[in-house]
C-alpha cells in the first residue's frame, strides 16, 4: 500500500475505532465484538509500523507506549483545585443554601452529582488533541501523568468538537475510578499470587495512575468520568457542562440530576443513600452545586473551599468489632497515645484494624476494655473512632487498661504534668522521640526532603547512621547503598534532595525544630519579629513575651529550647553542616506592630489571602482574641471571638473596613 492509500486507510481506521470507543466506554453500547475491534486496532498498528511518519498523538495505538519514566514532572494548574465544604444533614445543606442566597440575593436551582471516590485529574487539550494530564496534587501543583491517562479508554485522545468553537487550549477535570468488579478481579489475582489484598478501589486507582510504567496502568482497566470544564466557552449552567462533555466524547456520571429546588435535592439524596451499594463505583456522598455558572463566579470561594458547592456526606458507616489489645505509641514530644488494636473489619470501604483512643481520660469516658465489643465509625479518610462500647457483650474476661509507668520504647519513667490530659516519656533521647523529631524535621512544612519517609529514617537510626537531624547532612551515597530499598540511583537522588534542602526560609527552619507549642503561625511571627536566627537565639523571656500573639507559656517553651545545651549544639551542627537559614524581612509596613484576629466568612477574599495581605504589610496574625489584639476582622456568621472582642473593647472591622485599611 502506497503512502497516500495508507494515509486514507489510517484515517478511516482511527475514525472507526474512535466511534466504537465512544459507544462502549461513554455510552455503554457495544456494536461489534471485542475480536472485531481488536482486528481493527491490529491493522492500524501494522500500517503505522510500515509508515511511522503517519503516527499522530491521538492515534489509538498511542494509548499504551513509551518507556517507563524515572520520575514525574511537576505541573502548575491554570486554576487552583479547591476543596468542598462538607455537610452531614439536610438541615446543614439548607443552611449552606440560605447563606449563599443572602450573598447573591436571588433564587437559583441546583445540580447534583454522585461524589465519586477516586483521583481527580486535569486534562489539557491543544487544538483538540490531549497534550497533558495531571493529578490534583496539593490543588496548586500536580504531577504530569499523561502517558498513564492515555491508557484509559474513557478519556478521548482527540475531541469531537463538532458544533463547539473550542479555543486552542481547553481544560477539563475528571475523576479516575476503578469499578467494584475490576477491583474484585485485581484482588483475586493478588490472592492467587499470595500477595497482600488492596484495601479499596480508590487506593488502587490512585496508585495505578502514579505508576512510572504506563503498561501497569493499562492493565488496571481504569475508568474516568469528566465533571467540569475549566475553560470558558460560554457555558451557562453546570447541567449544560455535562451535555457539552458528552458531546465532546467524555464519559460523565450517568445518574447526575438537575433539581429545581431543595425538596428535589433531598429526594435525590435519599434515593442514592439507599441505592449506592448498587452502583458500579464507590461513592461516599453527593456533590450539590448551584447550577448557574454566573452565580458560581459571583460566590467564588472561601478559604480552600468553593462557596457554590457542598459535599453532602452519607451517614458514616459503622461496624462492630473486638478490641484485641491496647498499645501505646510515643510521639514527637514524647506524648504517649493509646491505640486500640481491633479485630480487622470492613467499614466505609476499607479494612480497619486500629483506632486512636487519644488518652487515658478518653478510655475512662468510654469505659473501653481489652476484649470489649465496640462500635467503630469511619467517615471517608478520617481516622476511625470508637463511638460506643457494648457492655452487654462482656464475658467477664475483659481487662481494664492503665497507662504504663515506663515508656514502652526506652523504659524511662512516664510523667503526667499537672493540668494536662497527656502522659509523656521523660527521656528526651527516647528512640521514638528522636525518630518522630526527624520525621517532623524533614516534613513538607519544614525542610521538605522528598524521599525521606518514616521507614527510611527508622532504618538510618537503627544502623547508627543518624542520631538527630543534623546527621542527615553528613550522609553519603556510600552510607545509603548497602541499605534495604536503596540502589545507586535512589541513594544519589536522596543525597541530592538533602543537599537541595539546605537553603531554607527562617520561619520553616523554626517550625522544623519542633519546639513545643510552636506551629506555623508562631514560627512566622518569630521570624518576622527577630529577622535572623542569631537574633532569636539571643532573645530573652521579655523579648518573647512582648510578641503580641505569643503568651507566657509559649514564650517560656521557646526560651527554654534555646537555653538548652543540646538544642544549642543541634543548631551549631546544622549551621556547620551547611544549612543556610535565610534572613526574614522584618516587616515595617502600615500594619507593623498590629495584631489581627479573623472570624466568620469573608466574601471578597479567603481567610488565607487576608492573612497574607496582613503579613505583607507588617501585621501579625493570632488565632485567639486577647488584650494584645488590635483588630478583629468580622465576616459572615462570626463566632465567639466577636463577643469576646466586644467585652475587651477591641476595635472591630467589617470586611469593607479592612479592605479600606490595607488599600489606603
Amino acid at each position: 500500500m502506497d503512502l497516500k492509500a495508507a494515509r486514507e486507510r489510517i484515517k478511516k481506521l482511527k475514525a472507526e475505532i474512535e466511534h466504537h470507543r465512544y459507544l462502549y466506554h461513554v455510552r455503554d453500547v457495544q456494536e461489534i465484538s471485542d475480536g472485531a475491534l481488536d482486528s481493527l486496532k491490529h491493522e492500524l498498528l501494522e500500517l503505522e509500523q510500515q509508515h511511522p511518519q503517519l503516527i499522530t498523538p491521538d492515534s489509538p495505538t498511542q494509548r499504551v507506549g513509551g518507556q517507563p519514566l524515572d520520575k514525574f514532572k511537576k505541573v502548575n494548574h491554570s486554576q487552583p483545585i479547591l476543596s468542598l465544604e462538607d455537610v452531614f444533614s439536610l438541615e446543614e445543606l439548607k443552611g449552606w443554601s440560605e447563606k449563599n442566597q443572602r450573598l447573591v440575593d436571588e433564587d437559583y436551582d441546583y445540580f447534583c452529582e454522585l461524589k465519586l471516590d477516586g483521583l481527580t485529574v486535569v486534562l489539557t487539550y491543544e487544538n483538540g488533541i490531549l497534550v497533558r494530564g495531571a493529578t490534583r496534587g496539593d490543588g496548586q501543583i500536580g504531577e504530569e501523568v499523561t502517558q498513564n491517562l492515555k491508557t484509559i479508554e474513557a478519556i478521548p485522545l482527540s475531541l469531537k468538537s463538532g458544533k463547539y468553537n473550542l479555543p486552542k487550549v481547553f481544560e477539563v477535570r475528571g475523576e479516575v475510578v476503578m469499578t467494584k468488579k475490576v477491583f474484585e478481579k485485581v484482588n483475586k489475582e493478588q490472592a492467587q499470587r499470595a500477595l497482600p489484598l488492596y484495601a479499596n478501589p480508590r487506593n488502587v486507582a490512585a496508585g495505578s495512575i502514579r505508576q512510572l510504567d504506563p503498561k501497569i496502568t493499562a492493565s488496571r482497566k481504569l475508568a474516568c468520568l469528566a465533571f467540569e470544564i475549566i475553560t470558558d466557552i460560554g457555558q451557562k449552567t453546570h447541567q449544560e457542562v455535562h451535555q457539552i462533555l458528552t458531546d465532546l466524547g467524555f464519559k460523565v456520571e450517568p445518574h447526575s440530576q438537575y433539581c429545581p429546588d431543595l425538596d428535589q435535592v433531598g429526594g435525590y439524596l435519599k434515593k442514592w443513600e439507599a441505592a449506592r451499594d448498587k452502583l458500579d463505583y464507590q461513592t461516599d456522598g453527593v456533590v450539590v452545586m448551584i447550577n448557574q455558572i454566573s452565580l458560581q463566579k459571583r460566590l467564588g470561594h472561601i478559604g480552600k473551599a468553593e462557596r457554590w458547592m457542598a459535599a453532602y456526606k452519607f451517614p458514616a458507616e459503622q461496624a462492630t468489632t473486638v478490641v484485641e489489645d491496647i498499645k501505646v505509641q510515643v510521639g514527637r514530644i514524647g506524648t504517649l497515645t493509646p491505640v486500640a488494636i481491633l479485630k480487622p473489619v470492613r467499614v466505609a470501604g476499607s479494612t480497619v484494624s486500629r483506632a486512636t483512643l487519644h488518652n487515658q481520660d478518653e478510655i475512662n469516658r468510654l469505659d473501653v476494655r481489652i476484649g470489649d465489643t465496640v462500635i467503630i465509625q469511619k467517615a471517608g479518610d478520617i481516622i476511625p473512632d470508637i463511638v460506643k462500647v457494648l457492655p452487654s457483650m462482656r464475658t467477664g474476661k475483659e481487662k481494664k487498661f492503665q497507662m504504663p509507668q515506663k515508656c514502652p520504647i526506652c523504659s524511662a519513667p512516664v510523667v503526667k504534668p499537672e493540668g494536662e490530659v497527656n502522659h509523656y516519656c521523660s527521656n528526651k533521647k527516647c528512640f521514638a522521640v528522636e525518630k518522630e523529631n526527624i520525621i517532623h524535621f524533614v516534613s513538607k512544612k519544614a525542610f521538605n526532603i522528598e524521599g525521606l519517609g518514616p521507614k527510611i529514617i527508622e532504618q538510618l537510626i537503627n544502623q547508627g547512621l543518624i542520631h538527630n537531624a543534623s546527621d542527615l547532612f553528613d550522609l553519603t551515597e556510600g552510607d545509603l547503598q548497602p541499605l534495604d530499598r536503596f540502589a545507586e540511583k535512589s541513594a544519589a537522588n536522596l543525597i541530592e534532595a538533602i543537599s537541595s534542602s539546605k537553603k531554607i526560609a527562617f520561619s520553616k527552619f523554626i517550625y522544623a525544630l519542633g519546639i513545643r507549642h510552636v506551629g506555623e503561625e508562631t514560627a512566622i511571627a518569630l521570624a518576622q519579629n527577630f529577622g535572623s536566627l542569631d537574633q532569636l537565639r539571643k532573645a530573652g523571656q521579655e523579648d518573647l513575651n512582648n510578641i503580641r500573639d505569643i503568651g507566657r507559656v509559649v514564650a517560656q517553651s521557646i526560651y527554654d529550647y534555646f537555653q538548652n545545651k543540646e538544642s544549642q549544639k543541634l543548631l551549631d551542627d546544622l549551621l556547620s553542616a551547611g544549612v543556610k537559614v535565610m534572613k526574614a524581612e522584618v516587616k515595617s509596613g502600615v500594619l507593623a506592630g498590629k495584631t489581627f484576629v479573623l472570624t466568620g466568612s469573608l466574601f471578597s477574599l479567603s481567610r488565607n489571602e487576608a492573612k497574607d495581605r496582613i503579613r505583607r504589610l507588617g501585621g501579625q496574625i493570632s488565632e485567639s482574641v486577647s488584650g494584645k489584639t488590635d483588630y478583629l476582622i468580622v465576616g459572615e456568621e462570626p463566632g465567639s471571638k466577636y463577643d469576646k472582642a466586644q467585652k475587651l473593647k477591641i476595635k472591630i472591622l467589617s470586611e469593607k473596613d479592612f479592605l479600606k485599611l490595607i488599600e489606603g
